[in-house]
C-alpha cells in the first residue's frame, strides 16, 4: 500500500514482526546476512534485527546487491492485493457496496473476496464501510454538526440505521455522545479492592465506568449530564463479579456487558486491547500495527488513555517497546500488580 511510505524504520520492523500483509507494498524487509528481500508478510522466520534495513521498493533493494525472496515473490503484486486495493478505494468513493457489487468490481466470486479482503484488512467489507461512516458520525458531532445532519452526511438513510448498527456495541447513541449522557441514569459505588478503592459504574446497559481511587465527582466529569444514582439491589451481582475479575485479571471478562462511548477508531483500539490474552503484552507500535496503521502509535495511546473501563478494556496489557511497565491513568503500581496478576510481569521488568 503506497500511502504508507512514510513509516519509520522502528514501525517497519513491528510490522514485519506481525507478518502484516496489510503493508505488502509499502516496503520490502532486506535481509542482508542472507542477501534476500521480502515482504512484510513473509511467512519464513524472523531474522535478526541487527541484519535488517528497509527499502521503499524492490528495485532499491536490488541496487542493494539483494535477490527477491522465492517464498513471498515481493518483486510483484498480486492481483488479490489489486483487488483489494480498488475496493477499498470504491468504498471510501460510493459509501455502501453490495458484496455482489464489489465482487464483479473485482472478478471474483463473492464468498472469495469476503475471505480475501477480510484476510488483507482484518474487516468484511461491510464492517469497513460501517467504521467509515461512524467515523464520519464521530468528526461530524465533534465538530458541532446536528445529529440529523452527521448521520445523512455520513450516508446512512435514517437515524435508525445508525442506531441499530451500532448501539449494541457503544452502548450510548449519537446523542449521548454529543450530551454528555443527557438522559441516562448512571448507578455507581465504590468498593474496597486489593488495588485500593475502586470505582465503578453502569447503566441499564453495561459497565460504563471502572476506575482506582475516584469517586462521584471523577464520574460527574465523564457523564456532566447524566442522572447520577448510588447503586442498590439490581447491580449487586453484576458490581461483585467486576470486583473479582479486578481480583484475579487473568479471568475472562468478555461477557461483562458493557456500555462504552468513543470514536470509531477509539472503538478499534478498546476491540483490540480485549483481543489481547491475559498473560501477554504488546507495545504501542503493535497495537496501531494490529489496527492497520504503525504511524499511529501516539493516537493509540492517547486512545488508551481516554478508555473509561479499566481491567475489563485492559489498557493495562500495553507497555513500551523499550521495556518498562510504562504510563497508566491509575499509576504503575496499579499496573504492574495488574500484570504481575496475570503472569506477564516480573520484578526486572518494573525496575527498568
Amino acid at each position: 500500500m503506497t500511502q504508507n511510505q512514510n513509516l519509520t524504520d522502528d514501525q517497519r520492523w513491528q510490522i514485519a514482526l506481525a507478518k502484516d500483509r496489510r503493508f505488502d507494498g509499502a516496503f520490502v524487509t532486506g535481509v542482508h546476512s542472507t542477501g534476500i528481500y521480502c515482504r512484510p508478510s513473509c511467512p519464513a522466520r524472523a531474522p535478526h534485527r541487527k541484519n535488517v534495513r528497509f527499502y521503499a521498493c524492490p528495485q532499491d533493494a536490488e541496487a542493494a546487491g539483494l535477490r527477491a525472496c522465492k517464498r513471498c515473490s515481493p518483486n510483484t503484486q498480486s492481483a488479490e492485493e489489486a483487488c483489494v486495493l480498488a475496493a477499498i478505494a470504491a468504498i471510501r468513493e460510493q459509501g455502501t457496496m453490495t458484496l455482489d457489487q464489489l465482487a464483479d468490481l473485482t472478478g471474483y466470486s463473492p464468498t472469495h473476496f469476503q475471505r480475501l479482503f477480510k484476510r488483507t484488512v482484518g474487516l468484511s467489507p461491510a464492517a469497513f464501510a460501517r467504521a467509515l461512516r461512524e467515523e464520519r458520525v464521530r468528526e461530524a458531532l465533534e465538530s458541532g454538526a446536528s445529529v440529523t445532519d452527521a448521520l445523512y452526511d455520513a450516508g446512512y438513510s435514517a437515524p435508525s440505521r445508525f442506531y441499530d448498527g451500532t448501539q449494541s456495541q457503544m452502548g450510548m447513541t449519537a446523542s449521548d455522545w454529543r450530551d454528555g449522557g443527557a438522559g441516562r441514569t448512571v448507578h455507581w459505588s465504590v468498593i474496597a479492592t486489593s488495588l485500593g478503592d475502586m470505582l465503578v459504574a453502569a447503566t441499564d446497559k453495561g459497565v460504563c465506568c471502572l476506575s482506582f481511587n475516584e469517586s462521584e465527582p471523577e464520574l460527574r466529569a465523564r457523564f456532566p449530564k447524566a442522572e447520577l444514582v448510588e447503586a442498590g439491589e439490581d447491580f449487586r451481582a453484576l458490581f461483585a463479579e467486576v470486583t473479582g475479575i479486578v481480583e484475579d485479571p487473568s479471568q475472562a471478562s468478555a461477557h461483562i456487558p458493557l456500555d462504552v462511548k468513543g470514536t470509531a477508531f477509539q472503538q478499534r483500539c478498546w476491540q483490540a486491547l480485549r483481543e489481547i490474552p491475559a498473560g501477554e503484552t504488546r507495545s504501542y507500535g503493535e497495537q496501531a500495527a494490529m489496527l492497520g496503521n504503525p504511524k499511529a502509535s501516539r493516537a493509540v495511546g492517547s486512545a488508551n488513555g481516554a478508555n473509561n473501563i479499566a481491567v475489563l478494556i485492559p489498557c493495562h496489557r500495553v507497555v513500551p517497546a523499550s521495556g518498562g511497565v510504562g504510563g497508566y491513568a491509575y499509576g504503575p503500581q496499579i499496573k504492574h500488580e495488574l500484570l504481575k496478576r496475570e503472569g506477564s510481569v516480573d520484578e526486572e521488568l518494573f525496575q527498568k
